[in-house]
Order: C-alpha cells, then sequence, then structure tokens
C-alpha cells in the first residue's frame, strides 16, 4: 500500500484575517452558504457581511442547531439549495466544521473554515464525526478532498475563552502518540494509505510545540496578550495536529473519547479535555516512557487527568468496561494500536490513569 499524505489547498493565520474573508471566499464561488452559531453571528456577523459585500459575495446565514448529526447536515443540504449558494463557509468550533464539511461533500461544493476558537484539529480535515441527535459518537465520514481553504484570524481565536485553546492542546497532544502506534502497526491513516515521514515529522513537532509553548501560552492567554507563543500554539492545535492525525493516524486516544461519549456527564465537557484522558490512557496501555511527562503536563496547563474532573462520579468497573468495549468497537481505531487490545485491557489502562491522575494532583 502506497504512503499517502493530504492537506487542506491553503492555510492562512495571523491577525485581523477575518475582515478578508470575502477576498479569500470569492475565488470559490458568488454566493455563500454561512454556517454559524446565534452567539457567532452576533460577535462576527458584521465583519463576516461588511467582508463579503465590500467583495461582492452575496451571503446566506444558518443557525447551527448544535450538534454535527446526520439530521442536521440533510437540512442545511436543503438550505443550500434552496439558497442557490455555491460555496459553503463554516465559522465557528468543530461541530460547525464537520458539518460544513459534510454539507459541502454532499453538494459537491468548495468549503471555506474559519475557526474562531483553536480547540480541535478538525478545521484541516477530510472527514467528519457523526453523532446522533443526541450527542453519542455515531460514525466518521471521509470525504474526497480537504478543506479548500482554512482562515484563522490570531486576533478572534486570542479573544476567546482560554479553556478553549487549552482543551485544543488536549486534541494534539494525542498526535504524536497516535502517529507512533500506526507507524509501529503499519495501520492504514485517515488518508488512506500508510504513514509518511512528513506527516511523521510534523506530529512530532506538534508533541514538541506543546511542551515548549503550551504553558507559556495559557499564561498569556490568560493576560489578554497574544504572543509568539500563543501563534505556535494555535498553528499546532490547528494545522500541525490536524495534518499529523490524518495523514499519520488515529488509534487508542481518540477511540477512548468516542467510548466516553456514552457516559452522559462527559457531555459537558470539550473534545479535547477527553482527548487529553485517553492519551493518558494509551500511553498506560502502552506503558510509554512520556506517560508522566505528559501527566505533568496535563496538569500545568489543566487539563482533566480523572474521571472526576470529566464529570464521572460513578466510575464503576462495570461502566468503565462499557466504555471500553465501545472503544474497542471494530469500526474505531483502537486496532491501529501495534499489539492486541481487548476491552478488559482498555478499563483497566483507564482506571490506572484516573488513579496516576488523582495522584498527580495530590501533590
Amino acid at each position: 500500500m502506497a504512503r499517502i499524505f493530504i492537506s487542506p489547498s491553503k492555510y492562512v493565520q495571523g491577525p485581523g484575517e477575518l475582515a478578508k474573508l470575502g477576498d479569500y471566499v470569492k475565488t470559490y464561488g458568488t454566493h455563500a452558504l454561512v454556517v454559524i452559531s446565534a452567539g457567532g453571528l452576533r460577535r462576527s456577523g458584521d465583519v463576516i457581511s461588511a467582508s463579503m459585500g465590500a467583495a461582492g459575495v452575496a451571503l446566506t446565514y444558518d443557525n447551527f442547531n448544535g450538534e454535527c448529526s446526520q439530521a442536521e447536515i440533510d437540512r442545511l443540504v436543503g438550505v443550500y439549495r434552496e439558497a442557490g449558494t455555491d460555496v459553503v463557509v463554516g465559522v465557528g468550533g468543530g461541530k460547525i466544521f464537520d458539518t460544513a464539511k459534510a454539507v459541502a461533500a454532499a453538494v459537491d461544493a468548495p468549503v471555506v473554515i474559519v475557526p474562531t476558537i483553536a480547540a480541535t484539529d478538525a478545521p484541516c480535515s477530510a472527514l467528519s464525526v457523526i453523532y446522533t441527535d443526541e450527542g453519542q459518537f455515531k460514525e466518521y465520514q471521509f470525504f474526497k478532498q480537504n478543506p479548500n481553504l482554512v482562515l484563522m484570524d490570531t486576533d478572534v481565536i486570542a479573544k476567546s475563552p482560554v479553556r478553549l485553546t487549552v482543551s485544543g492542546m488536549g486534541d494534539a497532544l494525542a498526535t504524536y502518540f497516535e502517529a507512533r502506534a500506526c507507524m509501529r502497526s503499519d495501520a492504514t491513516t485517515c488518508a488512506g494509505g500508510h504513514v509518511t515521514s512528513a506527516a511523521m515529522a510534523l506530529a512530532r513537532l506538534c508533541y514538541e510545540t506543546l511542551m515548549s509553548d503550551g504553558l507559556k501560552a495559557k499564561l498569556a492567554l490568560e493576560a489578554g496578550a497574544c504572543t509568539e507563543s500563543v501563534e505556535k500554539i494555535i498553528e499546532a492545535n490547528t494545522l500541525l495536529s490536524g495534518l499529523g492525525f490524518e495523514s499519520a493516524g488515529l488509534a487508542g486516544a481518540h477511540a477512548i473519547h468516542n467510548g466516553m461519549t456514552a457516559m452522559p456527564e462527559t457531555h459537558a465537557y470539550y473534545h479535547g479535555e477527553k482527548v487529553a484522558f485517553g492519551t493518558l490512557t494509551q500511553l498506560v496501555l502502552e506503558d510509554a516512557d512520556e506517560l508522566y511527562e505528559v501527566l505533568d503536563f496535563c496538569v500545568e496547563v489543566g487539563l482533566p487527568v480523572t474521571f472526576a474532573q470529566l464529570g464521572v462520579e460513578d466510575a464503576s468497573y462495570e461502566r468503565v468496561l462499557e466504555v471500553a468495549r465501545l472503544a474497542c468497537a471494530p469500526s474505531d481505531t483502537l486496532g491501529n494500536m501495534p499489539f492486541e487490545v481487548t476491552p478488559e485491557k482498555v478499563a483497566a489502562a483507564m482506571l490506572a490513569a484516573d488513579a496516576y491522575g488523582r495522584a498527580a494532583l495530590a501533590e
């Protein structure tokens, strides 16, 4: 099987870039369907409308309903066709991006992704994570191409809640370790081939950037400052993690996250917060040398390291084993680990990760 590397056609990151959105979008179409939340429209609608108007791009706004479900994708496909739009623009967070990508794929239209947060690595990928209407993981949908453009306005992102950027660090934290597992097992990646050296280099750089700049970026954001460390972490959370996970592969951390969606109390927590705990669990499964370095990093920046920090009060073996069984589903990615993984092993690793987390917090 071939080695395959995929990426968005263009990635733009810098201060004030949202005001240039219309100039970028007019390359792809003349009438944009803008998928955005009601809050996002209040915060950014004036800038978006002015930019599109100045560029001669017509636009139709539609408020996202909050869940990337098949029902919401189908609804927005109907809106796209009825409005006569010819390009999809997703503005906001991860579930909006995934919905916009799925809508664009369904109607074979270009898609522009405009994150207002740096909370996930979803913007750059050619896939979407689909949930049920109730918020439980359902499936991955894969598309024939990555987004045409990803536009990151770092002024906007730096003003978002700090917890969201920290959550993005949790998502990015898994990238290198899942990539390494896929390389060791010679797994097929999300790109449909084997791992390239380029993807592994990006995944490693993602991890190294988190370790060198993660805490500095968090402290700067808490002070209301967009520093070079903040710029590096926004890139790590979005571009490095996005290219790394997609072209180097997913393994234990994200499968464990998906299993944890069966615990309703975790739904109030962000994707990256749960992925961080999944990463600790994967490192326990591997008996990896980096376990305590990652654990210390999570505690330092405020990522969850225990069930209690994810809202789970009842972490009985029976409940955790149910999560582990879902994580080990043949359709998920735990099979990409370079050794046999059973639900019992995963449940034991989750309980051990929780114990290590409690000990670290008590220090």
